[in-house]
């Protein structure tokens, strides 16, 4: 007996945007703002996703005050970061001051990616040339002559294709775009991985303590208001070894690094509550094909270290945004517009991947190993800690980045 044919959703769009996280929502504002048809696919229903990157970087604030959103953003839950401490065995150090970086946010945000993202998409939706599709799992791409005309995948009700002059792949690390279409990954290796929880967070606790190091030991606490978001650093594999070791064990590891959480460990009841997160450093040699444009994670990888990866994917939507806008309304993207993209972005993708690479080998790795003992503070740490001024460095390269964006498309009359 034949089986019945599935139905195929035809869609068409000027530009198609695999991928609903920061970078593919970001550039499909931008480019919707700037009258250009895009369809933007997210193959979840919904952004709640738990464990992803929630700092906004002054950069990224300030790509929302170009575009007239800062103030409606801000008025999301969230906590402001204007300095980043350490506790380095035991001893508080502040390591970075964005009081003086010359933007209007000098500060550092802390908000779960579900708002940034719902807040962003809200706003697009105000533009008639911004569609969003959940549910919408892109699988394969669209080819014709060497060129990539769109991509085809399936929902919970049939199958689709989306017919664009442009493909942008933004849908991550483990970018199906980026692995349908044969681009070449360099990997640039990653020592470590990140084991993600929950544990509650009480009025007294200090808000501006990021990190701390005690020798074999690393864990991050970020400020989610009524919990910390807890990022405990392992060497690469050692997942297993941990868990042989029995949740006691894990627990009294992460009383011994940050002391103040030793009373709230009892929240991890079983491994289901621990999530972990491979970390990835790698890059693609070539970020396009004709019709195609990798950006954010799918373009490279980032580390955890710094916070760094959502708002290297914001500043590569906004020049995405600024070179494509305008071939795009007229269908003129050629395969010169996306190699000036990648030229752009790449040497700021490179400078902070060699310095998140550096920060492996020198810090998080010898931390790890038990070769750092913090008896008496590192050199670079003292010179924080003795000289103000020098925390403006940290604070310049964390929070602008090697080459910031600004927002120079332009802006069309929202029709809704």
């Amino acid at each position: 007996m034949e089986q019945p044919t599935q139905s195929v959703e035809r869609l068409s769009a000027r530009c198609c945007i695999v991928g609903g996280g920061p970078a593919g929502v970001m550039a499909g504002y931008l480019l919707a703002r700037a009258g250009v048809d895009v369809a933007v696919l997210e193959k979840h229903a919904d952004f709640l996703r738990d464990f992803r990157g929630d700092t906004v970087h002054p950069s990224t604030l300030e790509v929302m005050y170009e575009l007239g959103l800062l103030e409606g953003f801000l008025q999301r839950p969230h906590q402001e970061y204007p300095h980043a401490g350490a506790r380095f065995g035991g001893i508080p150090v502040e390591v970075a001051d964005c009081s003086h970086l010359p933007v209007h946010c000098k500060f550092i945000v802390l908000m779960p990616q579900w708002d940034f993202l719902n807040f962003l998409t809200e706003e697009g939706c105000r533009f008639s040339s911004f569609r969003l599709l959940m549910e919408y799992e892109a699988t394969d791409l669209l080819q014709e002559s060497g060129h990539i005309v769109g991509v085809k995948g399936k929902t919970p009700k049939s199958a689709f294709e989306v017919r664009a002059h442009l493909t942008i792949g933004a849908d991550g690390r483990h970018s199906v775009v980026r692995k349908q279409a044969g681009l070449q990954v360099e990997d640039l290796g990653a020592p470590i991985d990140v084991l993600w929880m929950r544990l509650p967070k009480n009025a007294g606790d200090a808000d501006y303590t990021l990190g701390h190091f005690k020798s074999g030991k690393m864990m991050v606490t970020i400020n989610r208001g009524d919990y910390w978001q807890c990022a405990y650093v392992i060497l690469k594999g050692a997942f297993e070894q941990i868990q042989q070791r029995g949740l006691p064990a894990f627990r009294d590891d992460i009383a011994d690094v940050a002391p103040f959480l030793r009373d709230r460990t009892a929240a991890l009841r079983g491994w289901k509550d621990v999530s972990l997160l491979s970390v990835r450093v790698d890059r693609l040699r070539t970020w396009w094909r004709p019709g195609l444009l990798c950006i954010g994670d799918s373009a490279h990888a980032m580390s955890p270290v710094g916070g760094i990866g959502i708002n290297l994917a914001i500043q590569d939507a906004v020049a995405a945004a600024n070179i494509l806008a305008e071939p795009l309304s007229r269908e003129g993207v050629t395969t010169k517009h996306l190699a000036a993209l990648q030229k752009r972005r790449m040497r700021p993708t490179r400078w902070t991947q060699a310095l998140q690479v550096q920060a492996h080998k020198r810090v998080v790795e010898p931390t790890l190993k038990g070769q750092v003992t913090f008896a008496k503070l590192p050199l670079a740490v003292r010179l924080l800690n003795d000289y103000p001024v020098l925390r403006r460095i940290p604070a310049r390269l964390i929070g602008m980045g090697l080459r910031p964006e600004h927002v120079k498309t332009p802006a069309v009359a929202a029709s809704r």
